[in-house]
């Protein structure tokens, strides 16, 4: 441009080289010490896990909270998070800091003076600042930290607001490389969005040691905790627990709760044998079969799949002859939990028949097995385990795939291969 389009002079523009301060990968010399070892030169010490003294929680982590861990848990508004970890808190005869960006310190006293535990070593930080925070963790030196929630902190560096992609990522990062230091373990409380994940990004469930799911159905009194990630243990196992009015109560035996044992015998309840992560379960199957009374009969099912429910009815028809299309079929699933384990299909095709043909079956049988569209059982695994259990409550006779099993129990193991043998057997022993 030979004229200045602001002062109209000619010839005035100059040329101003400006070099780039950056300097490139080869100039770069890194400050560290640090060099590659060799894996069998390692040398490590052994570091002792803190119990958390509540059993559930300490099977899900891997027997307790590992020094300089951090622990990620996220579950539904209400859950019981924050009454989990309250009580973690005053259980632990360790110096524990509890930085609460939700509740008021009164608020956190009120909870604590429902679980009837007060403690003497657990103090209440309301802050969300996260200079703040940091630096009081580094003047108190606690034995363990409690961040509720992680979206509430925010860093004064960073102009969004609390909750955001960048605040979540900053703030947590700093948590993380504090407790890798100091060797202070962690444990972060998270929000879910509406699609059942923690809030905020992906990478923050990378950068920590363990995830946990707080799930349960606000209805009712039951709670699971299952571990999506953990860097020091089995990712199998759960914890059970009931909501109480003086806070969470371990369940060290849940098979005995949910089921009833139907004292009236009634038709229409089946007992399922299930496997919750590692653990088997016993449950109660409830079915209920009545004549439609509009065009279109109802498909209602509350804790299994409702796409798997029609599956099995379609193989009742086909492979039983058994006219059940025009029939509103209802299944429920006892005790609120929602079971993935499909060797629960064997109980739900018993509660069905049951109902349907009035028969009651023994509340002493127990059902373990997959259905196949052809009309077979298929096998379930770890069946030594499901006997071990059934033959610990009781059970008398257990319904399983034609599979060899060493288990001596005192339960009568019954091999089944296809559904329509079994259940004529099972229904003709109870017509005589």
């Amino acid at each position: 441009m030979g004229k200045c389009t602001s002062c109209g002079a000619w010839n005035s523009f100059e040329e101003e080289v400006i070099e780039s301060s950056v300097k490139t990968s080869s100039q770069y010399v890194p400050s560290s010490s640090a060099r590659p070892i060799v894996l069998s030169e390692i040398k490590t010490e052994k570091l002792d896990r803190i119990p958390t003294r509540i059993h559930e929680l300490d099977q899900v982590v891997g027997g307790g909270i590992v020094p300089g861990s951090v622990i990620l848990l996220g579950g539904e508004p209400g859950i019981g998070k924050s009454t989990l970890l309250l009580q973690v808190a005053v259980n632990l005869n360790k110096k524990v800091l509890y930085v609460s960006g939700e509740e008021s310190p009164q608020q956190i006293f009120l909870r604590a003076q429902r679980l009837n535990v007060p403690s003497n070593n657990c103090y209440i930080y309301s802050e969300t600042n996260i200079a703040a925070i940091i630096q009081e963790i580094k003047n108190s030196t606690p034995d363990l930290v409690i961040v509720d929630s992680v979206q509430t902190l925010k860093h004064p560096d960073i102009d969004a607001s609390p909750g955001s992609v960048s605040q979540i990522r900053e703030t947590s990062n700093l948590l993380i490389e504090l407790a890798k230091q100091t060797h202070t373990p962690m444990i972060l409380i998270g929000h879910i969005n509406k699609e059942g994940s923690i809030a905020g990004p992906k990478i923050l469930e990378h950068m920590v040691d363990v995830v946990l799911q707080f799930e349960g159905d606000m209805q009712n009194v039951y709670r699971i905790l299952r571990s999506n990630k953990n860097r020091f243990g089995s990712t199998a196992e759960i914890g059970i627990f009931e909501m109480e009015q003086s806070g969470l109560r371990e369940v060290a035996n849940p098979s005995e709760i949910m089921l009833s044992g139907n004292p009236e015998k009634l038709s229409g309840v089946a007992v399922a044998s299930v496997m919750e992560g590692i653990r088997p379960l016993m449950i109660e199957v409830q079915a209920l079969v009545s004549t439609a009374a509009y065009g279109t009969p109802q498909r209602t099912v509350n804790g299994f799949d409702g796409k798997r429910l029609n599956m099995l009815l379609a193989v009742i028809e086909k492979r039983l002859g058994v006219k059940i299309y025009t029939k509103d079929v209802f299944v429920n699933v006892a005790g609120g939990i929602r079971v993935q384990d499909t060797a629960i299909d064997l109980a739900v095709v018993a509660a069905i028949l049951s109902s349907l043909f009035d028969f009651y079956i023994p509340n002493n049988f127990c059902f373990a097995g997959e259905v196949g569209l052809t009309g077979e059982i298929r096998s379930v695994s770890q069946i030594e385990k499901r006997i071990k259990e059934s033959s610990k409550l009781g059970i008398k006779k257990m319904f399983v795939p034609s599979v060899e099993t060493t288990h001596k129990s005192q339960c009568e193991v019954v091999s089944c291969s296809r559904i329509d043998s079994t259940f004529r057997e099972i229904f003709k022993k109870q017509s005589e």
